[in-house]
């Protein structure tokens, strides 16, 4: 075996310093991401010590942008790209241009050429969707509407730069830089025909649309059922092996054949994919390669970064991060705002912004190997990415901040509501009254938040699979509730039911006042999420020492700690499917009565009566 192993040595020193600085970045609240850019600068060639190889590491990082736009394909259909298209396509394409005459004018001002200044303005306009991906799941907006929408711009960006990298080697090639675009190259060759920028253009579209036409017509039809024919099978390392396969695949041959980018080839292989039932799967078995290529490439791009730029052009740099932090998102921030968006959304989408990630450094590369943005641009770049990388955790956190005090003024301009008892009540903590609250107060988000009014009733959070079961057996027999979720699709699902819901994450206290935590008989806690589980019930327990309250767990260790925390009843899913199976043998072997022939007793099946609190 030989000793000289540059991919192995790569990897390996890419991943423990990636874990080193990533458990020190966590250690100081920061985003472990900060962590893997800094290990990234350590193994590249513009600091001492070991020197990864510089052509292995961005094909390893390329890998993780092809399974991280494959799995926010997998958690964004086709439908909700289509259900946010009116605010996405004409938002990203005005902030686009915003952002670019912004590069354009800074590169003017260093004295670049044409073409630099444009591809600099570019790489400047177009955000990470991994970077916000990571944002959004940590607070839990995926599947809101203002994550949504941030996650459309984000891929309409996506598809524009597309767009950019096919036209920029044909646009240059006609300068006398690069090489000829292919197509157009050969119907030269063959008929003569010299099609100009504009042709150029039009055969770049008319790939897209083919690619585009082709996953649509015929690829929502294989993908799904290869993966449907895979799982069949019964095994899970084909099933695993398949959502690679499918992922890479697409990604690889939208690249060859059509010119497509590998990110965007493999995005659509995902959102093809979501429509299947076999989804949520796939991207469980894919998630594991997913983070440990999402921390390569981060490394990869923090080897690229050389340190001394922030000593020799620190001006330039901080102009560069001024229009990345600064520049897009107030535009951004006005843009959602003219079509008609509450405040705490145009903050959202700002926030999502200030960054720049992936694309930027294909941008860059591009670039530099044509000739058309000088080695400087490329490194402002990359330095603007990775400082506003790290600082997009804080731009969130202020966003957060202006969010609290806009609500704060509001409610402190909100009419005090004279009605008595409960509404005197909501007013004295300004939260203004139904009777005379605006309509709009309604709309989903923290400005539409409301307590209720119940008592003794049950706090049900969250509700998907398991929540809405329980939901289901409430409404049946009677039992009053209402229900915290942080998904805008099932609150406008449950206010249309009729059913009392609050927006919000439950480990909020804020939100846990809303649903009245206080005077509430019983807690729900149906969402998979221990940590927010065990805030939830510590904070219920403190101000309800006698509600009851059930949780749900994957584990003997999860039931403990939810137990140490204040829950009373902890269910583990696979106890009751194996005491469910139990039954069913004692059904034919003992005689035992079945569930659907007698009243189980963990069931309500009548309306609640009042009843003495638990002890």
């Amino acid at each position: 075996m030989p000793h000289d192993t540059p991919l192995i040595s790569t990897i390996v020193i890419g991943l423990v310093l990636a874990f080193i600085f990533g458990a020190i970045a966590n250690r100081f609240k920061m985003p472990p991401l900060v962590g893997y850019l800094l290990a990234g600068v350590l193994a590249g060639p513009h600091t001492p010590g070991f020197v990864a190889d510089q052509s292995l590491a961005p094909e390893l990082a390329e890998i993780g942008v092809i399974l991280l736009m494959f799995g926010v394909g997998l958690h964004f259909s086709l439908r909700d790209l289509l259900s946010v298209r009116g605010i996405a396509v004409p938002g990203a394409i005005v902030q686009i241009g915003f952002a670019t005459l912004l590069g354009w004018g800074l590169g003017a001002a260093m004295g670049w050429p044409l073409g630099g200044n444009l591809v600099f303005g570019l790489a400047l306009s177009v955000a990470s969707t991994v970077v916000l991906l990571k944002a959004l799941q940590e607070r839990r907006l995926i599947e809101s509407d203002r994550g949504k929408i941030a996650v459309g711009w984000l891929i309409v960006e996506d598809l524009a730069m597309v767009l950019v990298l096919v036209l920029i080697p044909a646009a240059a090639s006609i300068s006398g830089h690069g090489t000829p675009e292919p197509l157009s190259a050969g119907l030269n060759r063959m008929l003569g025909l010299d099609l100009g920028i504009t042709g150029i253009i039009a055969m770049t579209l008319l790939k897209v649309a083919a690619f585009v036409g082709l996953m649509l017509v015929f690829g929502r039809r294989i993908i799904p059922w290869i993966l449907h024919f895979i799982a069949h099978t019964g095994s899970r390392e084909l099933f695993r092996l398949g959502v690679l396969a499918i992922a890479l695949g697409v990604a690889f041959g939208a690249a060859k054949i059509f010119g497509v980018s590998l990110a965007l080839g493999a995005f659509f292989a995902g959102m093809i994919l979501s429509e299947s039932e076999l989804s949520h799967r796939a991207a469980q078995e894919s998630l594991p390669l997913r983070d440990a290529f999402a921390v390569l490439f981060f490394v990869s791009v923090g080897m690229l970064f050389d340190p001394t730029i922030l000593i020799d052009n620190p001006l330039p740099l901080l102009a560069t991060v001024f229009i990345i932090v600064i520049g897009k998102s107030v535009a951004a921030f006005f843009i959602v705002l003219a079509f008609g968006k509450p405040v705490n959304t145009a903050l959202t989408i700002s926030a999502s912004l200030a960054q720049i990630g992936e694309f930027s450094f294909i941008l860059a590369a591009l670039g530099a190997d044509l000739g058309l943005l000088p080695a400087e641009g490329r490194d402002l770049i990359l330095g603007g990415a990775i400082i506003s990388i790290i600082f997009n955790p804080v731009v969130f956190i202020a966003c957060d901040w202006l969010q609290k005090i806009l609500k704060t003024k509001r409610q402190t301009e909100a009419p005090i509501s004279k009605e008595p008892a409960a509404q005197a009540e909501r007013a004295a903590t300004g939260e203004a009254s139904p009777s005379v609250a605006d309509p709009m107060a309604e709309t989903i988000g923290h400005e539409g938040l409301r307590a209720t009014t119940l008592a003794g009733h049950v706090v049900l959070i969250g509700y998907g699979r398991v929540g809405s079961i329980v939901g289901e057996n409430l409404k049946s027999s009677g039992t009053p509730f209402v229900v915290i979720e942080d998904s805008d699709k099932r609150i406008v699902e449950l206010k249309q039911q009729g059913v009392e819901a609050i927006y919000g994450n439950a480990a909020s206290a804020e939100v846990l006042a809303y649903a009245n935590v206080a005077a509430a008989r019983s807690l729900v806690i149906a969402i998979p999420n221990t940590f927010e589980a065990c805030s939830a019930a510590e904070q219920v327990r403190a101000v309800n020492s006698s509600a009851l309250i059930v949780a749900r767990a994957h584990s003997e260790a999860e039931i403990d700690v939810l137990k140490q925390y204040g829950a009373d009843t902890v269910i583990m899913g696979e106890r009751e499917i194996a005491l469910g199976m139990v039954d069913r043998l004692a059904q034919v072997h003992h005689d035992r009565p079945h569930y659907e022939d007698a009243k189980r007793p963990d069931i309500i099946t009548e309306p609640s009566e009042s009843a003495p609190a638990k002890k």
